[in-house]
């Protein structure tokens, strides 16, 4: 009886332990890849819209289509003080019925010296 109740109590603090590593390693990646899509296109010779579909290549690379369907972008400030802003929305994954139900938004930012010209 009580090794029922100790495996049972130790199995769901295994899996909690699991489902918190997976929503963190996903929230990394989506925050790495909103980065490095803003600061791609804030290069001169792209766009905001180039660096939105970079941070869908590499979300779509590293976890699935599905996390990258919501990325928006947004230019912040103006003249010298100009930023891109990459917003990326997707859902949280959840093993089994445990976990956290609804989405994760993170946003990855840039300076933009040539958002004036």
């Amino acid at each position: 009886m009580d090794f029922v109740l100790i495996g049972a109590l130790l199995t769901v603090i295994v899996v909690a332990v699991i489902q918190l590593a997976l929503v963190l390693h996903v929230r990394n990646t989506l925050i790495d890849a909103a980065a490095s899509g803003a600061r791609y296109g804030t290069l001169a010779d792209r766009s905001p819209q180039e660096g939105v579909e970079r941070a869908r290549n590499l979300i779509s690379g590293t976890l699935s289509p599905a996390f990258a369907e919501d990325i928006t972008y947004t230019r912040m400030g103006d003249g010298a003080a100009a930023m891109l802003q990459i917003r990326v929305a997707a859902p949280l994954p959840v093993i089994g019925l445990i976990g956290p139900s609804g989405g994760i938004e993170v946003t990855g930012h840039a300076y933009w010296p040539d958002a004036a010209d």
